[in-house]
């Protein structure tokens, strides 16, 4: 089954093949999307990854707090969006 997992203070430049390198190191990314503004068509700053459960939990615990491209990243698993 797959997990999707919440990535937070992304680097604005940060590209989505970006994002999906740096979740493969942990394993294998299912997607990789980075949020962005619908008028200005611009990074929000944060995305969401999808992997495998067992990778998901490796990836939030390796990579939550760490710093990417001189901004520590905050990695948790996704919660459902509600209204």
């Amino acid at each position: 089954m797959a997990k999707k997992i919440y990535v937070g203070n992304i680097p604005f430049q940060t590209s989505e093949d970006d994002l999906k390198e740096l979740f493969e190191k942990h394993g294998t990314v299912l997607s990789a999307k980075i949020v962005t503004d619908r008028h200005t068509g611009r990074s929000r700053g944060f995305g969401f990854v999808e992997m495998e459960d067992d990778d998901a939990i490796k990836a939030i615990e390796a990579l939550n707090g760490s710093d990417f491209s001189g901004r520590p990243l905050r990695v948790n698993e996704a919660r459902e969006r509600t209204n």
